[in-house]
């Protein structure tokens, strides 16, 4: 716990920190001595979790309630904070389930700006003060559904494989400098916001927040991927390196087809 304190703190920044999985980030970090700035639209659940982290682990925590789907907050966030940020957790998602054909295009517009450009803007961000202090890490969040096509989240899983890519080509590049990059490519979570989008039973393989935030922080310096769960471990190499690729979109989907709005 020490050394990952001198390593990735003393502050992190989580992004979607108000519940789920961006609240089990928080209070692991919180639990390995990190000071957190939590990031989220909802104010009072951010102000709530504050309280409760600073009271369990004594730890500072500041809380933000940004929307980072706006276009200038993802640039305004950092250049804000006088916090000596080491390690950036970018968990905020927007899902727009439903089949391609019906989702507005306010929603994809959402999906690629929470998803995909915020996180890019703010590693952009990260990278050079990382560089400069010599030690820190990135961890993004991804997704099994981007390692194929995904019928129902077809623009989600897109954004989802564009933050493994961008995960690994930051990895190659910042680990000459001491900086940590990692994409969590997590399968089901058992969160708020999945439980009320799934109709059907629990997916094979779902883990609680808690657990994939502790997996996923042990990783950092390990690689640029990691899969937390053993059994999303075997599917993970099962659907991208034995099944043929229409197959495998054929399995992912026959899994997110029971997902709702």
């Amino acid at each position: 716990m020490t050394d990952f304190k001198a390593r990735y703190g003393p502050w992190a920044l989580v992004a979607g920190a108000s519940e789920g999985l961006g609240e089990g980030f928080a209070r692991s970090l919180a639990r390995r001595g990190v000071n957190l700035v939590l990031v989220a639209r909802r104010e009072a659940k951010l102000q709530a979790l504050a309280r409760q982290l600073t009271s369990e682990f004594g730890v500072e925590v500041v809380a933000r309630s940004e929307d980072l789907a706006c276009p200038e907050a993802p640039e305004s966030l950092l250049g804000s904070l006088d916090q000596d940020i080491g390690l950036l957790v970018f968990n905020a998602a927007y899902s727009g389930v439903g089949l391609f054909s019906e989702v507005s295009s306010t929603d994809l517009q959402k999906i690629l700006s929470l998803n995909t450009f915020a996180p890019l803007l703010l590693a952009r961000q990260m990278t050079p003060r990382l560089i400069a202090r010599g030690c820190g890490g990135i961890v993004l969040m991804s997704s099994l559904s981007g390692n194929q096509g995904s019928g129902n989240i077809a623009t989600y899983a897109a954004s989802k494989s564009f933050n493994t890519v961008l995960a690994e080509g930051l990895w190659h590049e910042m680990k000459g400098h001491g900086v940590d990059v990692l994409a969590c490519c997590a399968g089901a979570i058992r969160t708020p916001a999945y439980q009320s989008a799934q109709i059907g039973g629990e997916a094979p393989g779902i883990l609680d927040p808690g657990v994939v935030a502790e997996q996923t922080l042990d990783a950092l310096g390990s690689g640029p991927v990691v899969v937390p769960g053993t059994l999303n471990k075997l599917a993970n190499f099962l659907m991208r390196r034995l099944l043929p690729r229409a197959t495998a979109v054929r399995v992912m989907s026959n899994t997110t087809k029971e997902l709702t709005r």
